[in-house]
């Protein structure tokens, strides 16, 4: 099994979500019909940034990281 973390854009709420996944796809679906409180204030949310693990525990890892990261510092890793 691949683990994914991701990084989700919404232009509306110009803000970055962070998260982690077996699924992207499947995930980006959840967010865009309502099913997470903060994902549901809108519908225009985008995959910006994908990365695949071997091993849930990086992955989780790498999304605990991520969701410490500021702004510009997410700007730059999605480049």
């Amino acid at each position: 099994m691949k683990f994914y973390v991701y990084i989700l854009y919404s232009a509306r709420l110009d803000v970055y979500y962070k998260g982690f996944s077996t699924d992207v796809e499947k995930r980006l679906e959840y967010h865009l019909n309502s099913k997470h409180k903060f994902t549901s204030q809108t519908k225009d949310w985008m995959i910006v940034y994908v990365q695949e693990f071997a091993e849930k525990e990086a992955a989780l890892k790498e999304e605990k990281r991520l969701k410490k990261l500021n702004r510009k510092s997410i700007e730059k890793l999605i480049g």
